[in-house]
């Protein structure tokens, strides 16, 4: 079996920004944050050999990025397709295409225009994402927040979760948002102004909601040895790993409370050598503040039902005993699809994250959807040089 860990590493991180409206395409979009992800390894385009990304929505194809960047002839490529679950299986799979000499460099990006366009869980799509929509379509049951509302509440009833703890997340996360230049959202929230936020789908309110957004986010992958002669400090891929299980829609998981990180979480760790109490800072997907509780749980962080007391006592916060989405997360710096939890991972790594640097950070949790609608989760931990 190939030995993985630390083979490979984060070498160049790029952005646009982020906003409601970019005025442009989404291949527009992603050759600008590649570019500037080049840019921060020290190199360019001659250099890359391999393009990878997913999609679900709008998309750039690597077909399209390849040729508008000048990369003729890759020598692998990747175009996965799902959401937020396998955006971190993209940067693991082109790892292993670097650890086993697939390709020499690899871009992975995520360009979308989920706020001007074509609105993430919204009506006039063509194909569903996934043929259960057909029957959840009668009841008017469509959008992602409905969804997740509904293990929200199973939560709840189970173990006494109460919305203060779900808005104890977006008022953390807003924090961490007001420190950071690229945040959509960087106006401090009190629990009280969660608590008067319009409802959305109970027992979700509209700061418990990820951002729409379009923008895109860029990371080079190349061999951890090549990575440290480059221009900007390398971050280690030293663990990935994905997978699922039953659908919550149809497959009958015997408890919606639990996801299928929890089942992910021990091969993760297996593979790093390390634990939960190893990590320094985490950047858990949030595309509504209960599923940064659930994986509290499921990752380990704390016993299952226990994440919104967690929450409560500060664990999460920035000087907390575990920094949880420090740039903001989709609830306040923008939703790029999963991506931009791993950049953060990377610049918290570096020592570059400025005003919302965790000290000391060496080692890092970044995390996929957990696996609620579909049946799919991946992460990734990566740790300082």
């Amino acid at each position: 079996m190939l030995e993985f860990r630390n083979r490979t590493a984060v070498a160049g991180v790029g952005y646009t920004a982020f906003t409601r409206d970019s005025g442009v395409s989404t291949l527009t979009l992603a050759c600008r944050a590649i570019m500037a992800a080049l840019a921060d390894a020290g190199l360019g385009p001659d250099d890359v050999d391999g393009l990878a990304t997913h999609r679900v929505g709008d998309s750039a194809a690597p077909s399209l990025v390849g040729p508008a960047l000048g990369v003729h002839d890759p020598t692998w490529y990747l175009d996965q397709f799902g959401g937020g679950s396998v955006s971190h299986a993209v940067v693991a799979q082109a790892a292993l295409a670097v650890a086993a000499g697939m390709a020499d460099t690899v871009v992975c990006y995520r360009a979308i225009n989920a706020r001007s366009e074509f609105r993430m869980g919204g009506t006039g799509r063509g194909l569903p994402v996934s043929p259960e929509v057909q029957f959840q379509a009668p009841y008017g049951y469509f959008a992602p927040p409905q969804q997740y509302a509904m293990y929200a509440r199973a939560h709840m009833l189970k173990y006494g979760t109460k919305a203060e703890h779900f808005g104890q997340i977006a008022v953390t996360q807003r924090a961490s948002a007001a420190k950071n230049p690229r945040a959509l959202m960087r106006t401090p929230v009190t629990l009280d102004d969660y608590l008067a936020s319009r409802w959305i789908a109970e027992p979700f309110r509209l700061l418990d909601c990820c951002l729409e957004t379009d923008g895109a986010c860029a990371l080079v992958i190349t061999t951890a040895e090549r990575a440290r002669a480059l221009r900007s400090p390398p971050v280690l891929i030293s663990a990935a790993a994905w997978g699922g299980g039953a659908s919550h829609l149809s497959g009958g998981a015997p408890d919606p409370t639990t996801t299928a990180a929890a089942r992910l979480a021990p091969r993760l760790y297996a593979q790093a050598g390390l634990g939960p109490s190893d990590i320094d800072v985490a950047q858990l997907y949030d595309c509504f503040t209960y599923s940064v509780l659930v994986q509290l749980e499921d990752y380990g962080f704390c016993r299952k039902g226990e994440g919104g007391p967690y929450v409560a006592s500060g664990a999460t916060a920035p000087d907390g005993a575990l920094p949880v989405n420090t740039h903001g997360g989709f609830l306040s710096e923008g939703y790029v699809h999963g991506i931009n939890h791993i950049a953060e991972a990377v610049s918290q790594l570096r020592g570059e994250a400025a005003d919302r640097q965790v000290p000391g950070a060496e080692v890092a949790l970044s995390t996929a959807q957990p696996g609620y609608i579909l049946p799919a989760t991946s992460a990734l931990i990566l740790t300082k040089a």
